[in-house]
């Protein structure tokens, strides 16, 4: 949205200034291989090819993913527990294929098959570093495509300069090559500062987001395995959720008010 909204405000800026003549200066496709395609080589040289391709699955996660609701989560956990204290563990195996989160599938799973704690723990936390890594990864490309974009911005306004001056004899292809030199600037500027490095910092912020459910769950799937009351499983989930998160918790152990 907020990538959406300034090229919004550029474009009337632009219009409300000069017309529909105000857009031919940035129609420079020149300035646009420069910059991109300097920014793109620039990133082969520094990370993997399969990592660059993979920015598409990046950026679709960055753009389009909505964070789980941990509140939910917690319910699922006092729900388990809660039949875990009646009926055993076994009488989980039913629920586990109706759980959305497949990290919570597998904790639960290992949970059913009788794991200890050590090894519940080994085996989620191992997981959670691996997914920690591969997000981190995403986030340094784009910090680096974020570096890279101003300055090859500034690389072809340096050769649009020296190709102006190279030909400041033909008077009629210097504006040519000065929009060349600042259209550059505009494009790696704009490119680093509004999508790579905010996409970096969304990237970060969604990793976070993600870890902490991660967190909920490994903590929730060793709670149940030792046994604790629903009560206990509740009140330990709920640290780690919003104040207003916790009261959209439900709590199935509770008695039902009077006529419902």
């Amino acid at each position: 949205m907020g990538i959406l909204v300034f090229f919004a405000m550029a474009v009337a800026t632009i219009y409300h200034s000069e017309g529909m003549a105000g857009f031919r200066p940035f129609a420079n496709m020149e300035a646009l291989l420069v910059v991109m395609g300097g920014t793109f080589c620039a990133t082969l040289v520094n990370y993997p090819l399969g990592q660059v391709v993979g920015l598409g699955k990046i950026l679709r996660k960055v753009l389009f993913s909505s964070g789980e609701d941990t509140s939910n989560i917690v319910t699922i956990f006092v729900t388990l527990s809660q039949k875990a204290k009646k009926e055993g563990f076994l009488s989980l195996q039913a629920d586990i294929k109706n759980i959305p989160n497949d990290f919570m599938r597998r904790g639960i799973q290992l949970v059913v098959d009788g794991a200890d704690q050590e090894f519940i723990s080994n085996m989620l936390e191992t997981e959670l570093g691996f997914i920690r890594e591969r997000h981190k990864v995403g986030q340094e490309i784009f910090n680096a495509m974020g570096i890279y974009a101003p300055a090859f911005g500034i690389i072809g306004t340096v050769l649009g300069m020296i190709m102006m001056l190279s030909t400041i004899s033909d008077v009629n292809a210097v504006p040519r090559r000065m929009a060349l030199a600042l259209a550059s600037a505009f494009f790696g500027l704009g490119a680093g500062y509004l999508i790579f490095l905010p996409m970096g910092g969304k990237l970060r912020r969604r990793s976070e987001e993600e870890l902490l459910i991660k967190d909920i769950i490994i903590r929730g799937v060793l709670l149940l395995q030792s046994g604790a009351t629903p009560s206990v499983v509740e009140t330990n989930l709920k640290a780690y959720l919003e104040p207003s998160k916790r009261m959209m918790v439900k709590n199935p152990t509770a008695p039902a008010a009077p006529g419902t």
